[in-house]
Parts: structure tokens; sequence; C-alpha cells
């Protein structure tokens, strides 16, 4: 038996649709764990199914360190201008835009092969693809650009 608060405690983590949840809840018999795998592994065949939509909205994101020596700046497109501006998307930039501060990417194909800083448990790739099966769109990091005070020493 699922309960409701099981749904709703992974339909928050994971952004999931309820049906969804319930059913790899079901086929879990309730082991959250396994479910979770089941959902990702669900919203990776969904995200190869968008990778060929074309991307022409989306967002520059910039971010600045604390100590103002660092910044980087992101381009990230997704389909739309409304998923453009949900906070699922902005936060998901932002990420993408403090990643690059940290890790000095060369490219892009080079970040989202990077483990993210928040969790070594993920890749970039993986943060995206969840952003991906929450909006149901498109979501692709275009360009970036890192900043320092200190490359104009080198």
């Amino acid at each position: 038996m699922v309960t409701a608060a099981e749904v709703k405690n992974l339909r928050e983590e994971t952004g999931a649709p309820v049906m969804e949840i319930r059913r790899a809840l079901m086929e879990t018999d309730g082991n959250v764990k396994e479910a979770k795998e089941i959902l990702k592994q669900k919203g990776l065949e969904k995200v190869e199914k968008r990778a060929e939509r074309e991307t022409a909205q989306g967002i520059i994101e910039s971010y600045i360190h604390s100590d103002a020596r660092v910044g980087a700046m992101v381009h990230l497109a997704c389909e739309t201008d409304f998923v453009a501006r949900t906070d699922e998307f902005k936060t998901l930039a932002r990420e993408l835009a403090m990643q690059v501060a940290a890790m000095d990417p060369q490219s892009v194909e080079e970040l989202l092969d990077q483990e993210y800083i928040r969790d070594s448990e993920k890749k970039i790739t993986d943060l995206v693809a969840e952003v991906i099966a929450k909006t149901g769109e498109n979501i692709q990091v275009k360009r970036i650009s890192r900043f320092s005070l200190s490359d104009q020493l080198k």
C-alpha cells in the first residue's frame, strides 16, 4: 500500500507526475530509493526524446563570487519563454553559473561532465536532466564564460 504522504514527499523531491510516482512506488513495494531510480530512468527517456527540439528561448545568468574576484556567465536555453521564467529554470541557470565560477570548465561539454559542487553523487548532466523532466522541455547549455582577476596575471 502506497500512502499519500509517500507520494507527496517523492513529488516534492523529484517533481515527477503523481501517477508516475505512485506506479514507481507500487512497482518497488514502497522502496523510495528504487522508486527514485525508476523515475530517474523514465526522466532520462524523456530527456532523450526532447533532445532534438529547438531551444530558441532562455536566459543569461551571471554569478559573482562573494570576494568579487571571480565571476561567470551562462547562456541557458529552452523551448519557450514560459519555462525560461520558471523558478526551476532560473535556479538551474544560477547553479550552473556558480559551478562555472568554482570549477573553471573550459567548454560546455566539460561543464556537463563535471561533478556537481553541491552533490558529488550527481553530474551537471543529471542536474539539467532533472529540470528537463520537471519542465517537459528541452534545455541546453549554449555558452559559458568565466572571469577572474588572476586571469590578467597570466
